[in-house]
C-alpha cells in the first residue's frame, strides 16, 4: 500500500524534481517507509512506500528489463503469483513483489492488463518510447486515483491534496456539486469539490498522450440472478469467501482485523483467525460494540484490543479527518474508522475489514420494504402515484413518507440508503445555484438494471454511490491517515461474481436480510453475530447535538460569515434548534451542512497541513 503522484508539464528536469518531491511529501502518511522518483524533461513520477510484500526489493518506481516502462503503483495484486508464472515464459523477474507483474503484464497484454488482475489497485505506467501514460483503477474503486488537466499540464495522484504543491494547479471551489452533496452526504459525481479535478471511475483505464486524455471502461458491474438450490448457494458463498480471505492474508508483515459486533467483520475474523483484532465504542451502551467483539475474540482464542471514544476526542479530531478525506463527508463513521485505524497502527501494518457485504449480499434494512410491502404494490400505480402527489402537499406525519415513497417510481427518487436532503429542501437551504438533479446522476446506473427487481436496483445504486464514493473513500483515507493498509475481502471480483447470481429470496425475506450470507457465516462464526441486525458504525451524534457544547460549536459555524456565502442561515439554524428542542430529528441534515463548512475552513480558509 502506497501513495502515487505524477505530472507532465513543460518545466525543466530540475524544476520537476523539486515539485514532485513536495507532491509526494503531502501524502507521506500513505507511505512512511520509503520514497522514490523518476524524472525526465517530460514526466515526473513519485512514490511513497508502505512496505508489505518483498520488503527488501519492492521499491518503486519499478522498471521492465529494458527500462522502457516505468510504474508507480498503489494497492495489492492478490493473484500476482499465478500471473508471474504465466509471464515467466517471456519475461525475467528481479523481485518477489506484485508491482513487477504490472510492467511485464503491460508488455504482454497492453490495455487488457487490468482485466487480468484480482486485487485493489491504482497505478500509472509510463512508456518512454511511445510517450504514453497508462493508468488504471480497480474494479470497485478500492484504491483512489485523481487527475487534473490544464493546458499542457497533466497531474495525477492518490489524494487531491498533492495537487496543491504544483504551481500550475488552480485551487477553486466547484460549488455546483454542493446541492448533490446535501442529498447524498458525500461527493456523488466524477467531478470533485476542487474545480477541474476528476476521479477516475472504478473499472476504468486512462490513456494520456500528446495532451489528450482517453478513458475507457474495462469492467462493468452486472447482476445475473439464477434460481439454484439454497444449500448449493450457501456452500459457494462460503467457499469463495474462504478463498478471498486467504488471498487477502497474503503479506510479508502481520495482518490484523477490525472487529465489530455484526456479521460482516465477525465472518471475516472467523475465517482469517488473525492474532490481533481491534474495536472501538462509546460509554453509552446503545452505541458500544466492544463486549460483543470481545466475546467472539475469546471464543476464537485471539486478542481483541478496544478503545472507548469520548465526545471530546471525537469533536477534536474532525478537522484532521476532513483534511485526510480531501472532500467533505458527513458520514460519522469516518471518525470511528480513524480511531480504530489509529489503534491498530500501534501493532500492525495490515488490517482486514468488512466493507461491501451489505451492498453485495442485500444487507440494508430498507431492502426489506420490497418484500414486506408487496401487498401495497398490488394497488395500481396511478392510484399510488395520485396518493403520493397529495400526501407530498401535507405537513410531515407518521406514514406520510411511506405513501409518498411507494407512489413514486424508484428510478425517480432512490439515491441510496443515506439520503439526507430532498431536492425540494435543497432550494430552501442553499443561496447558490442548484443545477444538478439527483436523477441525472442515478439514471445511467438504473439503465443497467432496468429489467431487474427493485432490490437489485437499490443494490446497483448503493454500490455505485454509497459503497464506492463514501464507504471505500473513508476506508482508504482513514487507514492510510494512520499509515496502515486496509483490505476488504468482501469487495473481490470473485465474491461479487457469486453475489451477482443471487435471487431476491437469497438476499432478503420478511424475516431477515443477507439471508444466504448469514447461512454461510453461521457455519464459521462460533457465537450469534450472524443473527445481528445491521448497526454500521453507530455514533451518539444525535444526542451530542442536543448538548450545549456541541450545539454552540455548530451554531457558531452556522452563523459565520462564510456560511452565509452558501446557505440560508436562518433556515439552517432553525434545523439545528428544532433538533435541540427534540421537535424533530434533523441531526443528519445539520451534520451534513456542518461537515461541509468545516471542510471549507480547512482547504479554503486555512492552508496549513494537518
Amino acid at each position: 500500500m502506497c501513495g502515487i503522484v505524477g505530472f507532465i508539464d513543460k518545466r525543466s528536469e530540475n524544476e520537476k524534481k523539486e515539485i514532485i518531491k513536495k507532491m509526494a511529501d503531502r501524502i507521506k502518511h500513505r507511505g512512511p517507509d520509503g520514497e522514490g522518483y523518476y524524472v525526465t524533461d517530460t514526466i515526473a513520477l513519485g512514490h511513497r512506500r508502505l512496505s508489505i510484500i518483498d520488503l527488501s526489493l519492492g521499491n518503486q518506481p519499478m522498471y521492465n528489463e529494458t527500462g522502457d516502462l516505468v510504474v508507480v503503483f498503489n494497492g495489492e495484486i492478490y493473484n500476482y503469483i499465478e500471473l508471474k508464472e504465466e509471464l515467466r515464459k517471456n519475461h525475467t523477474f528481479k523481485t518477489n513483489s506484485d508491482t513487477e507483474v504490472l510492467v511485464h503484464g503491460y508488455e504482454e497484454w497492453g490495455i487488457d492488463l487490468p482485466k487480468k488482475l484480482r486485487g485493489m489497485f491504482a497505478f500509472a505506467i509510463w512508456d518512454r518510447e511511445k510517450k504514453t501514460l497508462f493508468c488504471a483503477r480497480d474494479n470497485f474503486g478500492i484504491k483512489p486515483f485523481y487527475y487534473y488537466q490544464k493546458d499542457a499540464t497533466f497531474l495525477f495522484a492518490s489524494e487531491i491534496k498533492s495537487f496543491l504543491e504544483h504551481p500550475d494547479f488552480t485551487k477553486e471551489l466547484n460549488e455546483k456539486i454542493l446541492g448533490p452533496y446535501l442529498s447524498f452526504s458525500f461527493t456523488p459525481t466524477n467531478e470533485t469539490f476542487f474545480k477541474g479535478v476528476y476521479r477516475l471511475e472504478p473499472g476504468s483505464y486512462l490513456l494520456y498522450k500528446e495532451g489528450k486524455v482517453e478513458i475507457e471502461k474495462y469492467y462493468q458491474i452486472e447482476f445475473n440472478p439464477e434460481k439454484r438450490d439454497f444449500k448449493e448457494v450457501v456452500e459457494e458463498i462460503n467457499k469463495t469467501m474462504k478463498d478471498s480471505v486467504n488471498y487477502h492474508m497474503l503479506s510479508d508483515v502481520e495482518v490484523g482485523s477490525f472487529l465489530s459486533s455484526g456479521i460482516d467483520s465477525s465472518y471475516i475474523v472467523s475465517l482469517a483467525r488473525p492474532d490481533k483484532t481491534y474495536t472501538v465504542g462509546y460509554d453509552n451502551p446503545k452505541y458500544n460494540e466492544i463486549e460483543y467483539a470481545r466475546d467472539l475474540a475469546e471464543k476464537l482464542n485471539i486478542k481483541n484490543t478496544s478503545k472507548k471514544i469520548t465526545k471530546e476526542e471525537y469533536l477534536k479530531i474532525i478537522p484532521k479527518v476532513l483534511y485526510y478525506m480531501d472532500e467533505p463527508s458527513s458520514d460519522p463513521a469516518s471518525i470511528m474508522l480513524y480511531f480504530v485505524s489509529q489503534l491498530a497502527s500501534l501493532d500492525v501494518k495490515v488490517v482486514l475489514s468488512g466493507e461491501g457485504a451489505d451492498e453485495f449480499f442485500g444487507g440494508y434494512n430498507n431492502y426489506r420494504e420490497e418484500v414486506d410491502l408487496k401487498w401495497y404494490n398490488k394497488i395500481p400505480y396511478p392510484l399510488r402515484h395520485m396518493a403520493a402527489f397529495f400526501f407530498k402537499l401535507l405537513p410531515e406525519f407518521s406514514g406520510r413518507n411511506f405513501v409518498v415513497r411507494r407512489g413514486t417510481k424508484l428510478e425517480n427518487d432512490y439515491i441510496g440508503v443515506n439520503k439526507v436532503f430532498s431536492e425540494q429542501e435543497r432550494k430552501k437551504v442553499l443561496k447558490i445555484q442548484d443545477t444538478i438533479h439527483n436523477k441525472t446522476l442515478t439514471e445511467p446506473v438504473f439503465k443497467t438494471v432496468q429489467n431487474k427487481d427493485n432490490i437489485t436496483k437499490k443494490q446497483a445504486i448503493d454500490i455505485h454511490f454509497w459503497l464506492i464514493k463514501d464507504i471505500l473513500q473513508k476506508a482508504d483515507r482513514m487507514t492510510m491517515a494512520n499509515s496502515i493498509e486496509g483490505r476488504v475481502p468482501f469487495i473481490d471480483k470473485e465474491v461479487f461474481r457469486v453475489a451477482s447470481r443471487l435471487t431476491e429470496k437469497d438476499k432478503v425475506t420478511k424475516e431477515n436480510t443477507k439471508v444466504a450470507l448469514r447461512s454461510a457465516a453461521q457455519k464459521e462464526i462460533p457465537n450469534e453475530s450472524y443473527k445481528k441486525k445491521k448497526l454500521g458504525f453507530p455514533v451518539p451524534l444525535r444526542e451530542w447535538l442536543r448538548e450545549d457544547d456541541v450545539y454552540n460549536e455548530v451554531k457558531n459555524t452556522f452563523t459565520s460569515d462564510y456560511a452565509g456565502k452558501f446557505f440560508n442561515q436562518k433556515y439552517i439554524i432553525k434545523l439545528l434548534d428544532i433538533h435541540k428542542k427534540k421537535k424533530k430529528d434533523t441531526y443528519k441534515k445539520v451534520w451534513t451542512i456542518y461537515s461541509f463548512l468545516k471542510w471549507y475552513e480547512i482547504f479554503f480558509m486555512n492552508e496549513e497541513e494537518m
